[in-house]
């Protein structure tokens, strides 16, 4: 009972990481390795175990670190990036300004490049600018709202036709209502006059 309380507590006091060691990584003490196991942004681990002091992230498909990942690993003393084809654009602003926050003498920024955008190839992550990593975003909702005020102006267009063929619709039916009146007034009068 003592234990499972001692697990709420943690648990409930933030110690959310867990003790265990990544799916596809391996674990020595406090070195976790997940190096040049094809890991992508999408398959990273979502946690690392508490009081990892060495990360081995190097030679994998990563383009982009997941925003917090690295936050609570207080105890990290190096950590190994190199060799993943980061993706410079709004993605990668998590992951230099964590590369920027760690002490000089930490080398983690070490063959972190830019793999694309090719404006940037070959740039080390921690070196850019904010403006030059702005300028590479691609802000899908501007893409949208484009797309929603050109939908928007078809739809006005189309109700603009549809109004337009209605009022035509009812002038015709309007005269044409005339004309039979007129007609049917006329046949009346034409047949009592016989």
């Amino acid at each position: 009972m003592a234990a499972l309380l001692l697990l709420c507590l943690l648990f409930l006091i933030g110690g959310h990481r867990s003790l265990a060691c990544p799916h596809l990584c391996s674990c020595q003490g406090v070195q976790v390795d997940c190096s040049g196991k094809s890991l992508t942004s999408a398959s990273m681990p979502s946690s690392f175990p508490a009081g990892t002091n060495e990360l081995l992230l190097h030679d994998n498909l990563l383009s982009t670190i997941p925003n917090g990942l690295l936050d609570d690993l207080n105890e990290l003393l190096s950590v190994s990036l190199h060799g993943n084809p980061w993706m410079c654009d709004c993605g990668i602003l998590y992951l230099r300004a964590w590369l920027r926050r760690q002490p000089a003498h930490l080398t983690s920024h070490l063959g972190v490049n830019c793999s694309s955008p090719p404006s940037l190839r070959g740039r080390s992550v921690v070196y850019l600018t904010e403006e030059e990593v702005l300028e590479t975003c691609h802000y899908w909702y501007c893409n949208l709202a484009l797309a929603s005020l050109g939908s928007l102006i078809v739809f006005v267009v189309m109700q603009a036709a549809l109004l337009v063929a209605l009022v035509i619709f009812l002038k015709r039916f309007e005269r044409l209502t005339r004309e039979a009146k007129r007609t049917t007034e006329e046949s009346f009068t034409v047949g009592d006059d016989h």
